[in-house]
């Protein structure tokens, strides 16, 4: 390929992460003028959005394995597809149940494009120096998606409808799919990893089952809460009996022996729940409380996009010359400030002082990120980093998803006590904070480099998985 069609990919790549990056953000803004709109109750608005995030994050592994084995170029270009009609569904939605089938279809389509994106983009740059360039520049567009998702999700809002905020997807979602069909080369893996259907379909009842009692539980009931916990206990205790059997299984096992690799995991679900919760409750403070417009709202979010921007490479280039533990402490402390800071917020509070909190907020957020996957593939065997990986990005979408299930049960039937829920909601963003720090101090010292060098030393002796350079 010429450098000119390898920067053509590349943006190409760009433009699936945008989309699908787009949607975690772009939809929070516009939550309180869709459940109007729908008569959608606080449980309704927690699918919309964890719907979407559940789905990706169940699908993930399967998409990577799915595309080493049909070809990355077809599955990215299926993902394209059903991404892009499940964009024009939700758009089409006549009520809340449909509108969540929708989204569950758009993230179907999204699971074969981020993970297939990176595999295309490091089997396109071979030179090294050329692949981290390129993966910088997609590490890039995630800040991107952050800042342009609430903004423009709020002018949309205001200007046409809530399901105006569907149709951007659709004209670049066509675009991408022209393009990838003109200028993508075709590739696999020549040994790609064996599907796991029953280790899929238990990763899908752990968390299912979980996001449903934790959502519906208020409303359902302790004896519902209490089943849906039981059920998911028994999944995630038949996963770790299962995929320690399986050669080639979807979730290693062994990679948690590593306490560096857990502590990322952790760190993961931590850090992102308190995201998915900051992106939900405010969207409801600032507009259904305070009275802000969308574009309003989407605007007062800026602060925390613009420090991910700027904050989000240094990080990373601490992670480089001093390693994870710096950047994940300060990650920690800015995220519990953040959220004991929150708790504290009233309707009357001036819109400087909650700016200023939500920067704090965004250092915090911006100083995990980087972290988290150096932390999860750092130690591990070349062959085993693409899925450690992948584990580490299952956990982002399984933290948010989380963070948006317990803040919404906590707020949900507030009415018009909703600010001392959200103190009570913002305190658990808090305890977020701690765990990421308490986490970053136990997996960052010497005891921990040595469980991570044995667990990288038996992962190389006996190897269950088998990758490709992607």
């Amino acid at each position: 390929m010429t450098r000119r069609r390898r920067i053509l990919v590349l943006l190409i790549c760009c433009m699936s992460l945008l989309i699908v990056s787009l949607d975690n953000t772009i939809v929070n803004v516009a939550l309180p003028s869709l459940g109007h709109d729908l008569r959608a109750p606080v449980s309704g608005l927690q699918w919309t959005v964890d719907a979407y995030t559940l789905t990706l994050a169940s699908l993930l592994m399967l998409a990577g394995s799915t595309a080493d084995r049909m070809g990355r170029r077809r599955t990215f270009q299926i993902g394209l597809v059903v991404f892009t009609a499940g964009s024009l569904l939700c758009s089409l939605a006549p009520s809340l149940g449909w509108l969540v089938a929708a989204r569950i279809l758009q993230a179907i389509g999204g699971s074969m494009l981020n993970p297939v994106a990176m595999s295309i983009i490091t089997n396109t740059f071979t030179d090294r120096r050329e692949r981290a360039q390129a993966i910088g520049v997609w590490g890039g567009v995630v800040g991107v998606s952050m800042a342009l998702g609430p903004v423009v999700g709020g002018l949309l809002t205001d200007t046409v409808n809530w399901r105006a905020i569907f149709w951007i997807n659709v004209p670049i979602g066509l675009l991408a799919l022209f393009l990838t069909w003109r200028f993508v080369p075709e590739s696999k893996a020549p040994s790609a990893r064996r599907t796991d259907p029953v280790g899929q379909v238990l990763v899908i009842v752990l968390l299912g089952t979980l996001t449903y009692g934790i959502i519906e539980g208020p409303a359902a009931g302790a004896a519902v809460s209490a089943a849906c916990f039981a059920v998911a206990a028994a999944a995630l205790a038949a996963l770790v009996v299962w995929e320690l059997r399986r050669p080639q299984p979807l979730i290693d096992m062994r990679f948690f022996r590593s306490a560096p690799f857990s502590g990322a995991a952790v760190m993961a679900v931590s850090g992102f729940g308190g995201l998915g919760a900051f992106l939900f409750l405010n969207t409801l403070y600032l507009q259904s409380h305070r009275g802000l417009s969308a574009l309003a709202a989407g605007l007062c979010t800026l602060p925390v996009a613009l420090i991910t921007v700027i904050v989000g490479p240094l990080s990373g280039r601490l992670v480089g010359t001093r390693g994870p533990r710096l950047p994940s402490v300060v990650a920690g402390v800015c995220l519990a400030i953040a959220g004991a800071l929150m708790s504290q917020v009233t309707l009357t509070t001036p819109l400087p002082l909650l700016l200023g909190i939500y920067a704090v907020f965004g250092v915090g957020f911006a100083m995990l990120n980087p972290p988290i996957t150096n932390t999860a593939v750092s130690g591990m065997p070349l062959a085993q980093a693409g899925v450690a990986a992948a584990v580490a990005s299952t956990s982002r979408q399984v933290g948010q998803s989380l963070g948006v299930a317990i803040a919404g049960s906590v707020v949900s039937g507030a009415g018009a006590a909703f600010v001392p829920a959200a103190h009570a909601a913002y305190r658990v963003n808090a305890l977020y904070g701690l765990i990421v720090l308490a986490v970053a101090l136990l997996t960052t010292g010497r005891w921990a480099r040595a469980t991570a060098e044995r667990t990288a030393a038996r992962l190389a002796e006996s190897p269950q998985v088998t990758l490709s350079r992607g």
